[in-house]
């Protein structure tokens, strides 16, 4: 068993329902365990300046609740810089830290990474992104309340699209991932699902749209913002050129699917995340994320886990086929 002494938590890159979660598992876990713990504020930027402080149970009092990250986040360009990553590690030899718990994306893991190779210091990593898009475990911190957050706002959405008869094209986050799109338009019944991971025909789109207007008074598109089409306004703008008698409208939902309290999966998930990366720096590890497979803790290697998913999940898109009819 690895003498951990002092463990330093961050959250980085962009903030995730159930961060809060995360840290106040590892605080505890880590009192629990008799090791000390220091929160980091503002990610790697807050390592480089030192902004580190003592935490302790009443640290993460009635925050488990709560949507974004008490120890705030930041994407750090000087980190990027081995003069930077050196500053980092001079200051955590300053505030006695020896390991860390990093909770983010791949952007995190990526500087992670690069920062045990250097320093050799022991980091576990918890996936925390509402994309859900990391290789090694079932789900990311914060997937669960972002899709739940658009099929609110969808069903909202489609009440007035039933009022007025009208199409509406929504577009969610997803740059490079359209999970959130996927599930969340199954879960929402929308017409069609537009994501980065399959080619968009726009042309089968309108004659989709064509076929159900008589059947449906209303209809939603779900459109992730990364989508080889250009996103709802380009879509929109394609089918009011070949149904200029359709009444649409374009709702981009942007960062309210990256706020508000988590939902209790990502509580949980956030919680047995926590725990299990303090218990993994107690025996040593290093060097991977922390996740859950088919309902069991999992490391993956950082180097693993940044591979963003490649493969859509065949049976969400069958799903998605049959649905829209």
């Amino acid at each position: 068993m690895n003498k951990v002494k002092n463990i330093g938590v961050f959250t980085s890159g962009g903030d995730s329902p159930g961060m809060n979660a995360a840290i106040r598992a590892v605080v505890r876990s880590a009192l629990y365990y008799d090791i000390e713990v220091s929160g980091i504020i503002r990610g790697y930027d807050g390592m480089i300046s030192g902004e580190i402080i003592s935490m302790n149970a009443g640290s993460v009092a009635n925050i488990i609740q709560r949507g974004g990250t008490i120890l705030k986040t930041a994407r750090s360009e000087e980190f990027r810089t081995k003069e930077g990553r050196q500053k980092a590690f001079e200051q955590l030899k300053k505030h006695n830290v020896d390991s860390l718990v990093a909770i983010g994306g791949d952007g995190t893991f990526t500087g992670a990474d690069i920062f045990i190779k250097e320093f050799n210091i022991p980091v576990i990593g918890l996936p925390g992104t509402i994309d859900n898009d990391l290789a090694g475990t079932d789900f990311t911190i914060g997937y669960d309340t972002a899709i739940n957050t658009v099929v609110e706002a969808v069903d909202k959405i489609r009440d007035t699209a039933e009022s007025h008869d009208r199409l509406f094209i929504v577009e969610v986050m997803g740059r490079d991932s359209g999970l959130i799109a996927l599930r969340s338009g199954i879960g929402a019944g929308a017409e069609s699902i537009l994501i980065p991971e399959t080619k968009t025909d726009v042309q089968s789109l309108l004659n989709l749209l064509g076929e159900g207007r008589r059947v449906k008074a209303s209809k939603i598109i779900i459109v992730a913002e990364g989508d080889d089409a250009g996103g709802a306004f380009e879509i929109a703008a394609a089918v009011k050129d070949k149904y200029p008698g359709i009444d649409t409208r374009v709702s981009i939902l942007g960062h309210i699917q990256r706020g508000g309290p988590p939902s209790c999966m990502d509580r949980v998930l956030a919680s047995r995340l926590g725990i299990a990366a303090v218990e993994a720096l107690r025996d040593g590890k290093k060097g991977a994320m922390a996740g859950v497979v088919n309902g069991k803790i999992h490391f993956t290697p950082f180097k693993n886990a940044i591979k963003h998913i490649s493969e859509t999940d065949q049976e969400l898109l069958k799903l998605m086929r049959i649905l829209s009819i």
